[in-house]
Parts: structure tokens; sequence; C-alpha cells
């Protein structure tokens, strides 16, 4: 499924439309450049599944949790320097805890990967318009 984002007013329904077409699926892989909007996207996605905090990216703190009508696990892997570092973390435990995962960055942990996820690339097409590719794995 491909969907295109005009402008950041179109998210909470694009978050819907990927989260109708994930059905039970609750690990989400997101690609895409620096800047594409991976966050801004999980944010949305977030919303429409009952946060009602704050959603930041976890650059730093590399997993957030948010309590939402479930709990959401929110990763960025882009710190790490290798995949021993998110065996460390337990990140496995979370990828199979049965809460939903939204992952940025999940090139840098290939091996670690569950064997079912929702893949999401988004690629930035101008200043204000998104491609959104979604695929079931």
């Amino acid at each position: 499924m491909t969907l295109t984002a005009l402008s950041l007013s179109e998210l909470p329904a694009i978050a819907s439309q990927i989260l109708t077409h994930a059905g039970n699926e609750k690990i989400f892989l997101f690609h895409g450049d620096m800047g594409a909007g991976k966050t801004t996207l999980i944010k949305s996605l977030c919303e429409v599944l009952g946060v009602t905090g704050s959603v930041t990216s976890p650059t730093f703190a590399i997993v957030n949790e948010y309590a939402g009508d479930s709990k959401i696990y929110h990763f960025d892997f882009y710190r790490l320097k290798n995949q021993t570092e998110a065996l460390d973390m337990g990140a496995e435990e979370y990828f199979y805890s049965g809460n939903y995962c939204f992952l940025e960055w999940p090139e840098k942990i290939p091996d670690m990967l569950p064997h079912h996820y929702i893949s999401i690339s988004i690629a930035v097409l101008n200043d204000n318009k998104r491609k959104i590719s979604i695929e079931k794995i």
C-alpha cells in the first residue's frame, strides 16, 4: 500500500489507514532519511492509539514508553554502535511483549528483527509532500 501525505493535517487519517492495514501486527519498522518524518508519523500513530501525553524522539534514551489504549514502545536505534547494545538493553523482550513497538533506524539491528512486522518507508517528495509505502512482512 502506498499513500501520499500532502500536509501534516492528513497524518491522523493516514495513521488510521496504516493501523487498519496492519490488523493484529504490532511491530512497525520505519525507514527514511533523517528528517523524512518518521517521528512525526509515529506521533500521529500514537494519537490514534490514544496517547495523550508528549511523543518525542528517543534519540538519546533509545526507547520511550507511552500509555495509550495499550503500552507503546518507541525506539530510535540511530546512535547504536552495534546490535549488542540493543541486546543488552533487552530490546527483544519489548518486541515480543505483545505491545506496539515503533522502531526507527531498524537497519542498525538486522539480526534482531522479528519475523513478522509492518515496514514503513517514507520518501520526501518536497517540503510538505511525503510518499509513505507500507508493506506487511
